[in-house]
């Protein structure tokens, strides 16, 4: 099994694959500790041009219940109406808009929806490589992060914590790892 990080071995419509990808998040809780988790449930295509990359595409759906922190309070918590009510809102969404080639790597510019809430978010993505797997499928790897702030979609629940500060942090960290098979 050879990986190859040439750009042109990018080009062609890929599936993500949810059971080998993350869509990963980190968040301060209490001022002095980071929450990490995913979303367990989502898909997406990416239409990639490895000659021109502004040519590329991606679009991702999460299914906003698959929130999962590892603690099923919280968890529980987080997917209702005090942060993603998800059954008013049981999708978050991504849509790019642009890409532009960063180096080794890209910029994917697009729109993120949380809530019904868009606003235009830059990821940086490194490619991690693409290789025949054993069972014939060729396969990409892409890293990513970005972070927002959760009170521009919305989500501005918290509580004061008596010492000072709020319970939960603004800044969310968005991290992406992501294995994607090339469609026929």
């Amino acid at each position: 099994m050879t990986t190859t990080t040439e750009v042109s071995a990018l080009t062609g419509t890929w599936a993500i694959d949810p059971s080998h990808s993350r869509l990963g998040f980190a968040v301060k809780h209490a001022m002095v500790s980071t929450v990490r988790g995913s979303f367990g449930l989502f898909d997406g295509t990416l239409v990639l041009d490895g000659d021109n990359p502004a040519n590329s595409t991606a679009t991702v759906s999460l299914d906003a219940a698959s929130f999962d922190s590892g603690s099923k309070d919280r968890d529980q918590h987080v997917i209702g109406s005090d942060f993603l009510d998800v059954e008013s809102f049981p999708t978050l969404s991504f849509t790019s808009t642009e890409v532009h080639s960063d180096g080794g790597g890209f910029i994917l510019v697009g729109d993120l929806t949380i809530k019904d809430v868009t606003r235009t978010v830059s990821i940086s993505v490194e490619s991690d490589g693409v290789v025949t797997d054993p069972f014939g499928f060729t396969r990409a790897g892409f890293s990513g992060e970005t972070q927002i702030n959760r009170k521009d979609f919305g989500l501005t629940w918290n509580v004061a914590l008596e010492a000072g500060g709020i319970l939960v942090g603004d800044k969310v960290k968005i991290t992406l790892d992501v294995s994607a098979t090339k469609q026929d």
